[in-house]
């Protein structure tokens, strides 16, 4: 399945937003316009799905109502999502899900569900408040998503939320794991514990994907040959062998590899792993610009097999500009007084007319989100 259309109100940077989406989707904003926010809501509905999670858990690791609701929100402050969910390829309507949360006015001041509905189709199946949370206020901390009794009708939604899977990975976490003290992340979304995933992987689908790997990467890191996963004491490892001319010499693990070499194995690898929701933020970072023109080509490769959604955040020029990206695949977002704007760029006249000019999705969207007042940067230093 594939989330179809998007509704928001009162959400984080987002005061009102209604997109729908494709089986690719790239979304493109200026710094601090909401990309990491737009991804998020995804990540929430997970967080609610997911066992041992929950609605409280997901609003209280994100700061509690007041850090998910909009600034923009006054008269109505509820926080609204609702999603549409459809089969790869198709915009027929299988499920819809809404849920709107406010805090608790009094007491612990907790997290409400001001209303939940699930859809099959156009037919409703669950609307919530029902009689049973008019008389105790407690059920409404509880989503029936989160609860295997009750989410029987529409448990395909929740197994969906739940398989969502987001890999920003941060080198240093993965070369550096325990200078990194403290609680782990739920989910390791940085990739600190990526090497203890790739060995969870059975032997012959790991060597399969790491094989993929190591094509890729003999295109894009010179002279690098070989990439396999070992074992040393028990701990997990990448080891990549180096042409050079002294016999054995070229051997490096992972605490050697460039930030880019991980970064392009992290993403490689996500784009194997499962056929889920795909959440990829900025995938463009620490590689070479060659290597990124050639990514919407590749997870449009990877993608189609599995019937898989990838939901992709960037800035970068050389992604944007490929060809083969439809309009209808990019979401735009521009800051504005009242809240950041969504936009689907094949429904922005000027886009459109540009494109038909003939220029590339990068170089007609891509100027409509940079600062306004940037060529005066260097002049303030």
């Amino acid at each position: 399945m594939i989330i179809s259309r998007l509704i928001l109100k009162n959400w984080k940077n987002f005061k009102d937003v209604d997109v729908e989406l494709q089986d690719r989707v790239f979304i493109v904003g200026a710094n601090a316009s909401g990309k990491s926010n737009f991804l998020d809501v995804f990540r929430f509905l997970r967080d609610i799905a997911k066992p041992g999670g929950g609605l409280q858990k997901a609003v209280n690791d994100r700061g509690g109502i007041s850090k998910i609701r909009s600034l923009a929100a006054r008269k109505y402050p509820d926080v609204e999502i609702e999603v549409h969910l459809s089969e790869f390829g198709s915009r027929e309507i299988l499920w819809k899900y809404a849920i709107s949360i406010k805090q608790e006015t009094r007491g612990f001041r907790l997290p409400l569900i001001t209303f939940e509905k699930v859809w099959k189709g156009q037919k409703l199946i669950l609307e919530r408040p029902d009689e049973e949370d008019v008389k105790d206020t407690a059920r409404r901390t509880q989503t029936y998503l989160e609860q295997i009794n009750t989410n029987k009708e529409f448990r395909e939604i929740s197994r969906f939320f739940d398989n969502t899977l987001y890999l920003h990975l941060v080198p240093q976490l993965l070369k550096y794991p325990h200078a990194f003290t403290g609680p782990d992340l739920q989910d390791d979304p940085f990739g600190k514990g990526f090497l203890e995933r790739v060995a969870k992987v059975n032997e012959k689908t790991r060597n399969a994907w790491l094989s993929r790997i190591q094509h890729a990467l003999k295109l894009a890191v010179p002279q690098l040959s070989e990439l396999k996963f070992t074992t040393d004491k028990g701990y997990p490892h990448l080891e990549a062998i180096y042409e050079h001319w002294r016999p054995g010499a070229g051997k490096q693990k992972e605490d050697q590899f460039s930030d880019g070499t991980l970064r392009m194995i992290g993403l490689f690898w996500s784009l194997q792993e499962g056929d889920s929701l795909l959440l990829l933020e900025e995938p463009e970072l620490s590689l070479n610009g060659s290597i990124v023109s050639k990514l919407a080509p590749l997870i449009y490769k990877l993608q189609k097999p599995r019937k898989r959604q990838v939901i992709i955040s960037s800035h970068s020029s050389d992604l944007l500009n490929d060809r083969g990206i439809s309009l209808s695949e990019v979401i735009v977002l521009e800051p504005a007084s009242e809240g950041t704007k969504a936009s689907v760029s094949a429904n922005i006249e000027d886009v459109k007319q540009m494109l038909s000019a003939g220029m590339t999705p990068g170089s007609a969207i891509l100027p409509r989100v940079k600062p306004r007042n940037i060529q005066q940067l260097t002049m303030e230093f």
